[in-house]
């Protein structure tokens, strides 16, 4: 047995385009304004100095997370050790967050207090 509906189903309409105006219409035109998009905020991670980290596992994180050779780790350690912080890279803020999230999670799986912040620089 074949149901039917009692009543055809209402199609939507398709909506009214308005239509293109001619010159002289009274219609107004904008000018494009070129956008100044500035560029993103930088913002730098600095790691800071403890009396408890080994300094050859903080050589090991900034060469792991930071992609610095041997030397260049050695001597941001030294200036972190020495100054008690040391920038270890410049980055837009997810990126410098994301860095940090892994600093800190590999001294706290490793058992060290080491503390990694990040700063915005500039204005």
């Amino acid at each position: 047995m074949k149901r039917m509906a009692s009543q055809t189903p209402n199609r939507p309409t398709a909506p009214k385009l308005p239509l293109p105006r001619r010159e002289g219409d009274g219609a107004a035109v904008l000018e494009r304004r070129p956008q100044k998009v500035k560029p993103p905020q930088m913002y730098q991670v600095v790691v800071l100095n403890d009396d408890y980290t080994p300094m050859e596992f903080v050589v090991l994180v900034i060469q792991e997370y930071f992609n610095k050779d041997r030397a260049t780790a050695t001597q941001i350690m030294l200036k972190i050790h020495l100054d008690g912080k040391g920038v270890c890279g410049v980055f837009t803020k997810d990126v410098a967050a994301t860095k940090v999230d892994q600093v800190l999670g590999a001294a706290q799986q490793a058992g060290h207090p080491l503390q990694c912040v990040s700063e915005p620089i500039g204005p």
